[in-house]
């Protein structure tokens, strides 16, 4: 029977070596959850947060198909998690990740540079409770604040900034999660407004900000074009990883 896990000590060692952000948030209860099928001595885990689940220890069956519903991206800690993915969910979308070291030390003056160049009639603004609302009127911005249960919480644990035009957010960079040292970095630019740096302004903004809070900013890239925008801010390239983008509709992070 699957459980969420109250005692998260109990399956550190199987995530061990696994430097990956929104685990730690799982294992520190900042946020996500534990799922296991012994609570007492569990040899399998899933971390679960936003739509990320993370499948650490011996394949169990019962804990993959009984994931959460909806979109999920499952993230197979070895090769008999993967196989196991795929004869449990044929349907599945198989696809390539970006890890991106967690060792980046920031150029400053660099980033406050980047960050200064807003074209005209454009704003920069930090995510607040009106920002927030703005944020869940489009879903191309609701993942900057959606991971988090409430405004609330977000509020609180929450950092993000956001570049608006005629009063619209026309792009955005915000924390997807919180783990006790720093953020998980989401980022997105609606269609109409790519291909004018308005990502690297707002994500130096925002790294900048987390370096003032004493945060550290990571960042996981979904594609290569996420790895290219990582380099301008001084990010490395660590590996790439499997996952698998489980269910009918399709989402990107």
């Amino acid at each position: 029977m699957i459980c969420e896990l109250e005692d998260t000590t109990k399956v550190e060692t199987l995530f061990d070596g696994w430097e990956e952000t929104l685990i730690y948030s799982c294992l520190q209860r900042v946020m996500g959850r534990i799922f296991v099928t012994d609570s007492d001595s569990p040899v399998s885990a899933m971390a679960f947060v936003g739509c990320f689940a993370f499948l650490a220890g011996e394949p169990d069956r019962e804990l993959l198909t009984g994931k959460p519903k909806g979109f999920v991206i499952m993230v197979p800690q070895n090769d008999m998690w993967s196989e196991l993915i795929e004869e449990s969910f044929p349907d599945s979308r198989k696809v390539t990740r970006y890890a991106i070291r967690k060792d980046t030390v920031f150029d400053r003056e660099r980033l406050a540079e980047m960050a200064a160049c807003l074209p005209e009639g454009y704003e920069l603004k930090k995510i607040d409770s009106d920002i927030y609302d703005l944020c869940l009127e489009n879903p191309v911005t609701a993942d900057f604040v959606s991971a988090f249960d409430s405004k609330e919480m977000y509020l609180e644990l929450g950092l993000g900034m956001v570049i608006l035009k005629d009063g619209k957010i026309v792009s955005g960079a915000s924390s997807y999660i919180r783990y006790k040292e720093g953020i998980e970095i989401e980022v997105d630019t609606v269609e109409s407004e790519r291909r004018k740096g308005l990502a690297s302004i707002v994500c130096s903004a925002l790294i900048r900000a987390c370096l003032d809070e004493g945060l550290y900013p990571s960042w996981d890239a979904h594609d290569m074009n996420s790895v290219q925008l990582s380099r301008k801010f001084g990010y490395e390239l660590d590996h790439e990883y499997t996952a698998y983008e489980v269910a009918s509709d399709r989402r990107t992070h």
